[in-house]
């Protein structure tokens, strides 16, 4: 198979089985039920307690569904510990009527029904058909692996192109229920998506760079306008598209992980009980002006983000791509999402071990750079 490369004349771009992408106000009353893949589907829902509990989000998913809604498990808790998993997918195995998993709310829901889809194949022989309702900008829904805590704290993951979701419905309205912080922090994390994917070495061209591109521009557009006016619907929907454009396009060619960012959002995330957009604030800004420094290839594409987040191209890549580091951190501060290690109570002493997972060594350039790094995040 033909793989992409930092080159714009070859590469391969293979989509997901994704069938239906709804977007606007009410667009789950209006279309929910014409994601199923019949009429006779049975479709179980997997959330989290504060949707299920604090809002009528899902009671309304519910009585849509009406006959077809086979059961809900609301007890997903962020970063998808395995215990949790276990319970929903023995809840679905036992009535093989359903074939349809339900996701709403973030990451953790979303990763989770993918995973019990996973499960259940593994298990039962068969994938279930996922229609995802996202609730913040993390973009769990548009990828066909899932990430999920083991016992010991350490983040693992499962995927298969069958995992991806068939259907996702953004409805501003359900994102009215977000919490305003949450909101915006997992919003950059789709920033996070789009900047690791341009220096991505098989991230493709086209769409999945150049949508990377109008993704930061929006993300760094409508965020600050959210933090206006939280309530605009509008806005809301403009960042579900730009999350959407963050990772939507990745497509089933990318090979291996995102980038360091991520990999350090994964070191410092579930061990530390860290929200993967607070480490996204963290990181991203940091490992953009790295990358910059140390790597040409990563600096010609981080300075194309230049013209699209309100940066003057200099024609130096270093110094472009270290200028969009530079505006990412001030963009973390303008939202007030700036936070440190030292807020979440890790030791200064888990520098070490953040960095070897992350490096995946406990010496050399490369481990030294980032144990830099790292402990400036204190």
């Amino acid at each position: 198979m033909t793989e992409s490369s930092q080159s714009v004349l070859s590469g391969l771009w293979k989509p997901t089985h994704l069938e239906h992408l709804f977007y606007g106000s009410d667009c789950v009353a209006k279309h929910l039920l014409e994601c199923l893949p019949n009429q006779n589907s049975k479709a179980f829902i997997i959330t989290g307690a504060s949707l299920a509990n604090k809002t009528s989000l899902v009671k309304s998913v519910e009585s849509q569904l009406g006959a077809r809604h086979a059961g809900t498990f609301s007890n997903i808790k962020q970063h998808a510990p395995v215990a949790e998993l276990d319970k929903a997918t023995d809840a679905v195995r036992q009535d093989s009527s359903i074939d349809t998993i339900i996701s709403i709310g973030g990451g953790s829901p979303i990763d989770s029904a993918k995973a019990i889809s996973y499960r259940l194949n593994e298990k039962s022989g068969r994938f279930l058909h996922h229609v995802a309702i996202p609730t913040t900008l993390s973009a769990a829904e548009c990828t066909y692996n899932a990430g999920y805590t083991e016992k010991n704290g350490q983040k693992t993951g499962v995927a298969h192109k069958e995992c991806a979701p068939h259907a996702i419905l953004y409805d501003s309205r359900f994102a009215l229920e977000t919490p305003e912080k949450l909101w915006m922090s997992t919003g950059l994390r789709a920033l996070d998506h789009a900047v690791e994917l341009l220096y991505h070495p098989t991230a493709t061209e086209l769409p999945c760079r150049q949508m990377a591109l109008i993704a930061a521009h929006d993300l760094f557009t409508y965020l600050p306008k959210y933090k206006s006016n939280p309530k605009d619907q509008d806005v809301i929907t403009k960042l579900q598209l730009a999350s959407f454009a963050s990772l939507g396009f990745m497509g089933l060619n990318i090979k291996g992980g995102l980038g360091l960012s991520h990999v350090l959002g994964y070191a410092l995330g579930s061990p530390y009980g860290i929200p993967h957009g607070i480490t996204s604030c963290m990181t991203l800004g940091h490992v953009a002006k790295l990358k910059a420094s140390t790597d040409a290839s990563a600096a010609s594409q981080l300075a194309r983000l230049c013209p699209f987040i309100g940066v003057t191209k200099t024609g130096d890549d270093k110094k472009d791509g270290q200028a969009v580091g530079d505006a990412i951190l001030k963009l973390v501060e303008d939202l007030g999402l700036k936070s440190t290690l030292t807020e979440y109570k890790v030791d200064e002493k888990e520098a070490h071990t953040v960095t070897k997972i992350a490096t995946r060594s406990e010496s050399g350039e490369l481990y030294d750079q980032v144990n830099k790094l790292v402990k400036g995040l204190w």
